[in-house]
């Protein structure tokens, strides 16, 4: 089982609230590393036009990926988020927090997607828990 690492183990008396410094597995964890989720309507394919729809989207869609591999948003370990424009940050942290109340590793780099209509993406890593 993965090991929360806390900002006091690495010198920070606080980090930023909404995610944790890393994790730590276990050396005979399984890890899932995914792909891109983009925040499209996984029944029309269509991309909303509002930022806060995308990214719940994105998040759902990396939620059914995950539960295929036998895991879920509680053994996520690290988060790459991707936003279109930085002034999306605000809106994406807040669906963020309600998706990822364990804080996982988290990094947010603002890119120039190649689908204008495309504002939010990520992936992960995620521990696959032992089976029973």
């Amino acid at each position: 089982m993965a090991r929360k690492l806390e900002w006091q183990q690495v010198g920070v008396s606080s980090g930023p609230s909404f995610l944790s410094p890393g994790y730590i597995t276990a050396k005979n964890s399984e890890l899932l590393f995914t792909s891109g989720c983009v925040g499209n309507d996984p029944k029309t394919g269509e991309y909303p036009v509002e930022v806060e729809e995308q990214a719940k989207n994105a998040m759902e869609n990396l939620k059914t990926v995950l539960s295929a591999a036998s895991t879920s948003i509680d053994n996520v370990l690290k988060v790459l988020l991707f936003v279109s424009d930085g002034s999306y940050a605000p809106a994406v942290n807040k669906i963020y927090q309600e998706y990822f109340p364990g804080k996982p590793a988290r990094s947010c780099i603002v890119v120039s997607f190649p689908d204008p209509k495309l504002k939010v993406e990520l992936e992960c890593v995620a521990e696959i828990p032992e089976s029973k």
